[in-house]
């Protein structure tokens, strides 16, 4: 504890309100909130603690905090601190998972979505879904039922799908809105467990078409039938009122935590999910902080069901008035499946999770320790892929505290290099990046890492300079059999890294995610090209044709195995169609 800390802490008053870690940068490392400002903060500075919050302490160098009125009033404070500054050691406690959703989205003619990001404009949204399977599963369903458009834009002509009566063509057919709120109307009571009607109705016409022998039409019907059955009947109904709800516990020992969540729409257990996270406050604090970020980007359910032995006073506004704390029955019940789910799943993962954390933490601190560096909360690496100078593309790859940070992955088409140039390949790229940082004001990086030799980290110092950014940039140097091997520092000296350490671990992992990234765009581009040229080659098909192709299909595979019906609907021509088999034939 330095002199500054100490000083501060003997004038800390007894009074409720948020403090703020911060690093010899000058950047917020945590934010927490308190009913007694100085027997908290006093807390982290004296006696033991474990390895992370030994990590979070020995990179404070200073702390500020700001009085409130009430422990309420902290911890609104709190949440919005972090929200604006995104701490690094307040991000462990976030879950960045997103899960799959269904929309109908609110346009004149809508259509049914998967989406990991709901929209409160949205007609309808049904969700979250475990995997994306179940999501399409259901959406395949839904769209065989129901005639809404299918279309991500609207053709000029009818297609397969109208002629199949799963849409009601409003390319060419004035659809009135009533019609439409309908039909929405109908997915909604579908989806909410009163389906009867439907049920009835296609029962109905698998008889029909049965009676006639029309066996073929009966068995799609009855394929329907098992469809719905097995995708939204699985469940069992626990309560009648078929309400959405969230059921939330959580277990804690030490300074970590699991939480479990269950989801129950329409009255159903639909999957559970359980996360672990590090802890620096009481478990109770981390685990209403938690439910108060919960809905920041997903929708509310209709009750949120919590355990007992908190003061929920704090997070009611955020959440909309929709916490309920059982007493008895059946809801009780849930709660204690919900905790019992948390303990198991913290006792089979908290030992891999100590590990893991471990060398995180340890590789993260090698690393600044190597290169003199305050803070390594945000780390971007980038790599180029190319075939023979064909199709150049770069890719670059984010890691926050450590971990792979996805939605922060970017991919760049080259566009002014047309041979196997990665000098001039990564200045283009780079100088894109960092031109749009800046004029955007986005994140900055704390490193750069090149995934390259010393011409890399040249041509990433060279555009740096250009925009006038100062950013530390080092490269990953890998030997004769392609194995990283060295690290190229801020002095651009030579570094032998020892392959058994937990930063050589961290470092290749990186650059083994970057490589992974951009050459998985390339060869998608390569695919991409390889199909336009095919196309580009077949008599009568057309720039309009091509397009029309690509929007449907999406491969090369899928064209080849489309019926000539398929490809009618679309509107090739007889000719056409004609041509592309013959195209295929003789590249078989």
């Amino acid at each position: 504890m330095n002199d500054i800390i100490k000083n501060k802490i003997a004038t800390l008053p007894d009074l409720p309100g948020s403090y703020q870690m911060i690093d010899e940068t000058g950047k917020i490392i945590y934010v927490g909130k308190a009913k007694n400002l100085k027997n908290r903060v006093k807390s982290y500075f004296v006696g033991s603690h474990d390895q992370k919050t030994q990590s979070l302490v020995s990179n404070v160098v200073d702390f500020t905090y700001i009085v409130t009125n009430s422990e309420l009033e902290a911890f609104l404070l709190e949440l919005s601190l972090i929200k604006e500054h995104s701490p690094r050691f307040n991000i462990m406690l976030m879950d960045d998972k997103t899960y799959p959703y269904i929309e109908i989205t609110n346009e004149t003619y809508p259509k049914i979505i998967i989406t990991r990001k709901p929209s409160k404009k949205a007609l309808l949204q049904y969700g979250p879904f475990p995997d994306a399977f179940s999501a399409r599963e259901t959406v395949h369903l839904l769209d065989r039922i129901f005639p809404l458009r299918k279309c991500a834009k609207l053709p000029k002509k009818v297609c397969l799908y109208y002629h199949l009566g799963q849409c009601l063509g409003p390319c060419e057919y004035p659809v009135p809105s009533e019609k439409t709120q309908e039909i929405v109307n109908e997915i909604k009571q579908f989806i909410s467990g009163m389906n009867k009607q439907v049920i009835s109705q296609l029962k109905e016409k698998m008889m029909i078409h049965s009676e006639k022998m029309e066996y073929e039409k009966a068995k799609e019907f009855k394929d329907l039938l098992d469809s719905i059955d097995k995708t939204l009947q699985k469940q069992q109904i626990i309560f009648s009122d078929l309400k959405n709800r969230d059921v939330f516990h959580y277990y804690a020992y030490d300074e970590y935590m699991a939480i479990t969540t269950l989801y129950m729409r329409q009255g159903k257990i639909t999957f559970s999910d359980s996360k672990m996270f590090s802890i620096f406050s009481d478990p109770e604090d981390a685990f209403l902080e938690f439910l108060a970020q919960f809905y920041e980007h997903k929708p509310m359910p209709q009750e949120i069901l919590v355990p007992s032995g908190f003061d929920y006073s704090m997070v009611e506004t955020i959440l909309e008035g929709k916490v309920f704390v059982p007493q008895r029955g059946d809801k009780v019940k849930l709660l204690q499946t919900a905790e019992e789910n948390a303990r198991i799943y913290f006792q089979n993962n908290i030992n891999g999770f100590l590990n893991q954390f471990a060398k995180t933490i340890g590789a993260l601190d090698e690393l600044a320790t190597l290169l003199k560096l305050p803070s390594m909360k945000r780390i971007e690496s980038f790599d180029n892929s190319n075939t023979f100078g064909q199709n150049p593309v770069s890719a670059m790859v984010v890691f926050t505290n450590g971990l792979p940070d996805r939605k922060e992955y970017r991919k760049y088409i080259v566009k002014s290099v047309t041979k196997a140039d990665d000098y001039n390949t990564m200045k283009e790229v780079l100088y894109r990046r960092y031109q749009r940082m800046l004029m955007e004001k986005t994140a900055v990086p704390d490193l750069i890492i090149m995934d390259g030799g010393i011409i890399q980290v040249h041509a990433a110092k060279e555009i740096l300079s250009s925009l006038f950014i100062d950013i530390p940039v080092i490269g990953l140097r890998k030997d004769d059999k392609h194995k990283t091997d060295a690290l190229i520092n801020l002095s651009e000296e030579v570094i032998q890294l020892d392959r058994r350490s937990n930063l050589y671990v961290f470092l290749t992992k990186i650059q083994d995610e970057v490589h992974r990234f951009a050459i998985t765009f390339h060869r998608n581009k390569q695919k991409d090209a390889i199909f336009a040229s095919i196309l580009d080659a077949i008599p009568k098909v057309g720039k309009a044709t091509k397009e029309k192709l690509l929007m449907k299909f999406k491969s090369i595979d899928r064209i080849k195995n489309a019926t000539s019906e398929e490809l009618k609907e679309l509107g090739l021509t007889s000719i056409q169609i004609e041509n592309l088999q013959i195209a295929f034939l003789k590249g078989k």
